[in-house]
């Protein structure tokens, strides 16, 4: 029993220890009036792993900040886009 619980820490430590947090924009072009971003960020931050969220109305942009352990940029854009705005990860903006 012990070595299941010392493994089972260990474990958790490992994975802590692989996970990273990513930075990505998202173009959100159907973000056509100024409460959309409201909508916007709230369906981001309601995705697991999410901890920061920043939306431009005048740019079309989400800023998003995550833990890459625990949700990718897949699941960001599906939120997005069940919200009813569909987004895309713009290039060159995954740190």
């Amino acid at each position: 029993m012990k070595k299941l619980l010392a493994a089972a820490i260990l474990l958790m430590l490992t994975a802590t220890a692989w996970a990273s947090s990513q930075t990505v924009t998202l173009a959100v072009p159907g973000m056509d009036c100024p409460v959309c971003p409201i909508t916007v960020k709230k369906a981001l931050n309601k995705v697991s792993g999410v901890s920061k969220v920043d939306v431009n109305f005048d740019q079309r942009q989400a800023v998003v900040t995550y833990d890459d352990a625990k949700t990718n940029t897949g699941a960001l854009t599906l939120a997005t886009k069940n919200a009813g705005y569909p987004s895309s990860v713009m290039a060159g903006t995954h740190k």
